[in-house]
């Protein structure tokens, strides 16, 4: 009996240091979260302001100037890659986990997908430079949006595997027991099972490729002025801000802050609706 006792205590004591050393750990990570935040919010909200979101980039030691043309190729590269890297990413998916699973091809696709996943950003930059960039004989902005599609493609496909696995066996069956063709259990069930997981996986791709730097210098380069066509050098938050934050002027250091700032916030923004749309959405 009093064996008995002391080996509940001492599960309770275990128990309790678990506890607390994982509150830590969060703490801990809160910690440099917020102070991260903090510094972005103190010395980038004074660099936000009307000319930054309409005026293009002033030249080097001259007061003023804005961002506009960087936001405005940041949203049209990231939108391009997502409109090429997210249909890829889900279909890939959907093969590993719906009729490839166990296959030699399925195997393979699990392999280069996790090979990619782990891969250097600077290197898939190097890739695209030389199958797109030296035969179109410029950098350009299609470049820019291949080289960050190739990066959320893995993230994609493996996120989109994982959750559709996780989909009851039970569902499928009696959506195929009513008659269904396999291809419409998949899309009107299987996915809007999975339509949380998948929409957190996308946006974990967006996420990560929203702040590479590194493709986008050996793919899209930058541009100091409106970029006419996608096929041209088009500027982007990332790399302007891996220019600015270098420079020895006071006024591009500033709007470095407020680049760091708004690609901050538009991924935390994106991410909360992401999450109040998908809330609303019942099965």
């Amino acid at each position: 009996m009093a064996r008995s006792k002391w080996l509940y205590i001492r599960r309770r004591i275990y128990n309790a240091l678990m506890y607390v050393a994982a509150f830590l750990s969060a703490l801990f990570g809160l910690v440099w979260l917020f102070w991260i935040l903090a510094v972005l919010l103190r010395k980038g909200v004074p660099a936000i302001n009307w000319d930054f979101f309409t005026k293009l980039p002033a030249p080097p030691g001259t007061p003023g100037g804005g961002l506009a043309n960087a936001i405005l190729g940041t949203l049209m590269i990231t939108a391009l890659a997502t409109a090429i890297g997210v249909p890829a990413g889900v279909m890939a998916g959907t093969y590993l986990a719906e009729f490839g699973r166990k296959s030699a091809l399925a195997k393979a696709v699990r392999f280069v997908a996790d090979l990619l996943v782990s891969a250097p950003s600077i290197v898939v930059g190097v890739f695209v430079y030389s199958i797109v960039v030296m035969p179109m004989h410029g950098f350009s902005g299609l470049a820019g949006a291949i080289a960050l599609a190739i990066i959320m493609v893995p993230v994609v496909v493996r996120t989109t595997e994982e959750i559709l696995l996780l989909v009851p066996d039970s569902l499928r069956e009696a959506a195929l027991a009513l008659g269904a063709p396999y291809w419409r259990v998949v899309v009107q069930v299987c996915y809007r099972r999975a339509l949380a997981g998948m929409t957190t996986g996308i946006l974990l791709a967006v996420a990560r490729v929203s702040g590479e730097t590194a493709p986008l210098l050996f793919t899209a380069l930058n541009s100091p002025f409106w970029s006419p066509s996608i096929t041209k050098p088009v500027a982007t938050l990332n790399v302007t801000l891996f220019n600015y934050a270098m420079s020895p002027y006071d006024d591009w250091r500033s709007l470095a802050w407020g680049a760091a700032l708004l690609i901050t916030m538009g991924v935390l923004v994106a991410t909360i609706l992401a999450r109040m749309v998908v809330g609303r959405i019942r099965i």
